[in-house]
């Protein structure tokens, strides 16, 4: 009969493991909400379908999209 080695994957925690809890927020809690101000904006049907899309494919408004690109671009060149 042979003798099965076993082999450890270098790469695997050994020994005794503790689990950790969860520390994490959950994904609505990410992104911090902040008081906002109501207007109202012209977009160009394009640049709206590139939203709405990539909204789905996120699991995000595209409303939050496109008010987190704003303050991104507000951030690099407002000073």
């Amino acid at each position: 009969m042979k003798r099965k080695i076993k082999i450890r994957d270098r790469n695997e925690p050994y020994g005794k493991l503790t689990p950790i809890p969860d520390f994490l927020p959950p994904p609505e809690e990410l992104l911090p909400r902040e008081e906002t101000i109501k207007i109202t904006v012209a977009i160009d049907e394009k640049t709206l379908k590139f939203f709405k899309n990539y909204a789905k494919t996120s699991g995000l408004k595209y409303q939050r999209i496109i008010r987190e690109v704003l303050k991104g671009y507000a951030r690099r060149y407002g000073g």
